[in-house]
């Protein structure tokens, strides 16, 4: 899970995990929204598919990038249940 968290750590990748929310993408549409080099976007698509936060499908020449939305959802839950965000406890009762 370490790995998971590190590489939600950088903005750059937890806005490439936003992108492929909204559908999946070719490394090219990925690189449109970010002024940075290629080598350094590819280099944050590895340590996001080493996570396991992505997964990328060979179409022709492209390779397609696809959210691996189980486990960014298992990693944010037990966040959350680490800090016990959203359980009753610590909650006043009236």
């Amino acid at each position: 899970m370490n790995r998971v968290y590190e590489a939600l750590a950088h903005p750059t990748r937890r806005q490439i995990i936003a992108l492929l929310r909204q559908r999946e993408r070719s490394a090219g549409e990925l690189a449109e929204h970010f002024d940075i080099a290629k080598p350094t976007l590819s280099g944050h698509l590895r340590l996001l598919r080493e996570a396991g936060l992505i997964y990328g499908e060979r179409h022709g020449t492209s390779i397609v990038y696809h959210l691996h939305l189980s486990l960014l959802e298992e990693a944010l839950g037990a966040l959350l249940e680490m800090f016990r965000i959203g359980s009753e406890r610590g909650v006043d009762d009236d």
